[in-house]
């Protein structure tokens, strides 16, 4: 075998070992594609049923308030009319994120680029953070929905105390969960405890999915 058909082996070897990577990154991708389309798919589900529930759930709770506000205000437990408005005001903020991830997990296709569905992902895991701070933010106001006037009357300084401390204890943890969920902690204990499930754990799975498949194309 002289030298030019030696080169000519050599470059058909080489040709045929960069069309089998092609393909092997072609296969990956469609692979990747698949299971990231399943994983999103598990997360419908429950942001539907969440969605339905909180329409509910708010929508009967705003027809409740209203008719108190119009016919019955001036002889309502304001603590309760107050604390029932800020919960199903958070709720409301929380429902139309659910509604935009909804939105987005539909809007995600198998085929687009594998950039701009990093993109969705990336707003999907930031509002996913987001309705989780501002559900938080609901908490002290648990505390104080069954107040009442004849507290101010009735009440003795150890009972004051403890109420008072139980409210600012709830609403220190709604703060400091307000201001620390984010993304940077998301290996710490706490935050594994808080987010799990199909909310969560699909979006992580499918994120790294592409993120291997931009390690396997620097490779």
């Amino acid at each position: 075998m002289n030298e030019i058909e030696l080169k000519e082996l050599w470059k058909s070897a080489n040709e045929k070992l960069e069309e089998s990577t092609l393909i092997a990154r072609k296969n990956t991708e469609d692979i990747t594609r698949i299971k990231l389309h399943n994983f999103l798919s598990s997360m419908k589900p429950i942001k539907i049923f969440t969605l339905l529930a909180g329409i509910i759930w708010v929508g009967s709770g705003t027809i409740i308030l209203s008719h108190i506000y119009v016919y019955a205000f001036s002889e309502a437990n304001k603590f309760l009319f107050f604390s029932a408005a800020i919960q199903i005001l958070c709720t409301l903020i929380a429902l139309w994120i659910y509604l935009y991830q909804l939105i987005k997990i539909y809007g995600v296709n198998i085929y687009d680029p594998i950039l701009e569905t990093q993109e969705k992902l990336v707003q999907l895991r930031i509002s996913t953070l987001l309705s989780a701070r501002i559900l938080f933010l609901q908490l002290p106001v648990w505390t104080t929905f069954w107040w009442n006037q004849a507290m101010v009357a009735d009440w003795n300084l150890l009972q004051w105390v403890t109420t008072i401390s139980v409210t600012l204890s709830f609403s220190s943890a709604a703060l400091w969960l307000f201001f620390n969920i984010k993304y940077e902690n998301r290996n710490k204990k706490w935050f594994k405890l808080i987010f799990r499930g199909k909310e969560w754990i699909p979006l992580m799975k499918s994120m790294e999915l592409l993120e291997q498949v931009e390690e396997y194309k620097v490779v």
